[in-house]
């Protein structure tokens, strides 16, 4: 291989990383999912290495021209530099993931003492020959003392190593990965470099590494963004539970207070879906698993059993559910039903409110479909409905369950859940609900 075809591959080494690292940069700056605080880390990390492979590409121009010798010393001074100023954003960062305020941590002020020393070293190196100097042919050459200046490179690295092999346990197994992924790479190029020159190894090392390092945690705080929706998710639905309408409250009391003397034993088999209706509900709210379809329908049951009782044959209910064998977050049928009959239900019409309840098997899963003849879901209900759906539609999608609403072909709604396949308990331990 000729020297300039070996100059020419590293420009394109050289461009491919810092095209990798701005985009990083980019990434970083940017990402809605990035907290605060790792931003302060990525942004001033990735800034860095911009300036860093930069310098490198600026020592490459510099090596083919030998006009600009006069240069070289200030580029390599940058170049040996701006790796180290890596390290105290670094240690910062461990530290404030472990929840250590780095302004009274003995870790981060060793590793800016070790900073401050390659520092007096470099300044030093442009005064002498003996760490590293440049011939007439602007060469770079390696004094008998240029590992001294490896020195203080190599214990940052080591020194936060052994901060985080130390906390490991309160970084957690991703970010602790992550930390060793972004230092082992770049320990092993700078003791290379001890020996032999292997700069652009070490530009290559930290910038793969911080960004896999960047890829982890991101994955992780990604995670942890969809975990807290979901648990947004469940919260509405809690609080749903909790602001159950007063008036449907009242008009079950009244109804089972007037159903005493007029039929007691009615009375009695309202209280008790009345009963059955709120300890689904109550139960609710500490389930966040999904469970059997067969609960579901319980509580279904009960809820349009109590509604019944007040409106009689102004509510007209349908069950067709062969399929119950399978799993679904709680408070899902109910709501969706219950919300047909609140938006359907006109207790002046002369056309009773028809709700209609059907499961299906399918090849890769499960199906739910709940009509209404109802008016529809329109853009001026405040939207009420919408949110409604919506929530249950964040608790599907947790599971990877899909919703969806469509209008009716004679008038009224469709809503159709689809919970793919997946493997399910024992189908004993499922009580079928007829």
């Amino acid at each position: 291989m000729t020297s300039e075809t070996l100059l020419n591959a590293y420009f394109f080494v050289g461009g491919a990383l810092f095209l990798l690292v701005l985009l990083g940069l980019v990434a970083s700056a940017c990402f809605p999912g990035v907290d605060k605080r790792s931003k302060q880390f990525f942004i001033p990390s990735f800034s860095i290495l911009v300036l860093s492979i930069t310098a490198y590409v600026i020592d490459l121009f510099i090596y083919t021209n030998p006009d600009l010798a006069w240069a070289g010393k200030i580029v390599s001074f940058i170049e040996t530099l701006l790796p180290s100023a890596l390290m105290p954003f670094l240690t910062a960062y461990v530290l404030f993931c472990c929840g250590e305020n780095p302004k009274k941590n003995a870790l981060f002020f060793v590793v800016l003492g070790l900073c401050a020393a390659l520092f007096v070293l470099l300044v030093t190196a442009q005064f002498t020959d003996a760490i590293y100097y440049f011939t007439q042919e602007n060469e770079f050459v390696r004094g008998k003392w240029y590992p001294v200046l490896i020195l203080p490179m190599i214990a940052l690295i080591v020194v936060n190593l052994v901060g985080i092999i130390l906390r490991r346990k309160q970084l957690g197994k991703k970010y602790y990965i992550a930390f060793l992924i972004y230092l082992l790479p770049l320990l092993a190029a700078m003791v290379a470099q001890a020996f032999v020159s292997v700069f652009l190894l070490i530009v290559i090392a930290v910038s793969i590494s911080a960004l896999s390092m960047f890829g982890i945690i991101m994955a992780d705080q990604v995670e942890q963004h969809f975990r807290q929706q979901r648990e947004i998710a469940d919260q509405r639905a809690s609080i749903t539970v909790l602001q159950m309408r007063p008036h449907f409250i009242y008009n079950t009391m009244m109804s089972i207070y007037y159903l005493c003397e007029q039929d007691a034993q009615k009375a009695q088999q309202v209280t008790l879906d009345f009963t059955t209706y709120l300890r689904k509900n109550f139960h609710a709210i500490t389930g966040k698993d999904p469970i059997p379809f067969t609960e579901e329908l319980e509580h279904t049951r009960a809820y349009l059993a109590v509604v019944q009782a007040q409106f009689e044959d102004n509510l007209i209910v349908e069950f067709n559910t062969p399929h119950t064998l399978f799993r679904l977050p709680p408070l899902t049928l109910q709501p969706i039903v219950e919300n047909a009959v609140k938006y359907g239900l006109d207790p002046d019409s002369a056309e009773p409110l028809r709700v209609l309840v059907k499961t299906e098997k399918t090849d890769d899963g499960s199906t739910v479909i709940v009509e209404d003849n109802g008016p529809g879901i329109s853009g001026d209900d405040n939207g009420e409905p919408h949110i409604a759906l919506n929530n249950i539609r964040e608790r599907l999608s947790s599971i990877g369950a899909t919703l969806t609403v469509a209008p009716r072909e004679t008038g009224g709604t469709v809503v159709t859940i689809f919970i793919p396949q997946r493997t399910e308990p024992d189908a004993n331990n499922l009580v079928r609900v007829k």
